[in-house]
């Protein structure tokens, strides 16, 4: 039997970015942490991306995980927001290089459908999902539920990743 891996999945967001992080062990999945990093947009974005950076490499370092899901960003009709958001996805795939972490990106819809198995799936729903498929996590928060889901879609999607060659 294969040692468990650690997998820290983010959903990225300025304001709030959730984080979580799960243990697979063959087809096993179990919660490990999970949480939200907030900033006050009185801050200024330098010190916002500064405290997002700070707060993400203390959690690597005191989760261990081995490799990081990122959500991917969604551009929909607040360019603004979707700019906001690519600093806060640029500050989490730094801190995730700097710690030498296999880095993995995934489209919210590729997410979606592999928690809930349909890629429009409402928020409540990748909740709900969440805490069947890990039912020690408790997550109330929607952004670290999200975090959970991206870990468990790169869980998910490992068996395609993988890459075997036969003698």
């Amino acid at each position: 039997m294969r040692a468990p891996i650690r997998i820290m999945g983010l959903d990225p967001g300025l304001s709030a970015m959730g984080w979580g992080v799960i243990e697979v062990s063959g087809s096993r999945l179990a919660h490990v942490a999970h949480g939200v990093i907030a900033t006050r947009p009185a801050a200024g974005l330098g010190v916002r991306l500064m405290q997002i950076h700070a707060a993400l490499a203390q959690v690597i370092v005191s989760h261990a995980p081995a490799a990081i899901a990122v959500e991917q960003a969604f551009v929909a009709k607040d360019p603004s927001a979707a700019l906001k958001i690519g600093h806060a996805r640029a500050v989490a795939l730094l801190a995730a290089a700097q710690a030498g972490l296999e880095i993995a990106e995934y489209a919210p819809n590729h997410i979606k459908k592999c928690v809930v198995g349909a890629g429009h799936a409402g928020k409540e729903q990748v909740q709900f999902m969440v805490k069947r498929l890990l039912p020690a996590c408790g997550v109330a928060q929607a952004d670290a539920a999200d975090a959970l889901a991206a870990a468990i879609a790169h869980a998910h999607s490992a068996p395609a990743r993988a890459v075997r060659i036969v003698g």
